[in-house]
């Protein structure tokens, strides 16, 4: 027993440190913290604590991680065939003229996708957050032009807010830009993000496919944390009239 405190209390202790090196406070940043000190507490009065709490714990513990496991596993298994139309790469923030860490990597993806399938139309989403200047679209098209994307093979969703609304506003263009329904994309979004970007791609209507892309590794408790909240309310409200948490 002493053996499995001692574990506890490196965990948690190595889950509130991780807290101070993601410089970005979100909701998952919080969640983060709250748990960190949760399972040092739980550490500390770990002899107080009655078995069947124990077990109750153990469980409630394990639902979680099982799913991250699984969201992981879904998140880093492409099924993409390099021959779909069109790429709708997801939002996750800007910095400004920049893109954030989280985006320039799922930029970087698209640009892979772009050399191997150059035909293919990158649709790039989002809008203009609190006191930005620029769309977050039009710093994903200003970047992938630099990293040799020819601008004739963007295309910019600008008016989205929520993941949601990247689907929706995309799925619209496309129909446009197209004028038919039979067109295929692939969906391009961080590893941890892709499941829930299939699913709202696959309530949108799109016949999608599925790119996932890295994140930095001390970014992975955050990143999942918030993202088991955010299927969860996807789960329990609509979807596609309801803002999740936005990534």
């Amino acid at each position: 027993m002493k053996i499995v405190r001692i574990i506890i209390t490196i965990a948690g202790a190595l889950l509130l440190l991780n807290v101070f090196f993601v410089p970005r406070v979100t909701i998952g940043w919080y969640v983060q913290l709250g748990l960190s000190l949760a399972i040092l507490a739980y550490a500390a009065l770990f002899t107080k604590i009655p078995k069947w709490a124990h077990i109750t714990a153990l469980v409630l513990a394990m639902l979680p991680a099982l799913f991250t496991g699984f969201l992981a596993i879904y998140g880093n298994t492409s099924n993409v065939t390099h021959t779909e139309d069109a790429v709708i790469v997801l939002g996750a923030g800007i910095r400004g003229e920049n893109p954030s860490r989280l985006l320039a990597y799922r930029l970087n993806t698209a640009i892979a996708y772009h050399q191997r399938n150059p035909e293919a139309y990158i649709v790039v989403t989002g809008g203009y957050g609190e006191g930005q200047q620029f769309s977050e679209a039009h710093v994903m098209q200003r970047w992938l032009v630099l990293h040799g994307v020819p601008v004739e093979r963007i295309v910019q969703e600008n008016r989205s807010i929520s993941t949601e609304e990247n689907l929706l506003f995309a799925h619209e263009i496309l129909q446009a830009q197209f004028e038919r329904d039979d067109f295929t994309v692939v969906v391009v979004t961080s590893d941890f993000h892709l499941y829930r970007g299939m699913m709202l791609a696959r309530q949108t209507g799109f016949d999608a496919t599925r790119l996932g892309a890295l994140v930095p590794w001390y970014t992975w408790p955050m990143n999942y944390l918030r993202e088991l909240l955010a299927v969860v309310n996807a789960w329990v409200g609509n979807p596609l009239t309801r803002h999740t948490i936005a990534m």
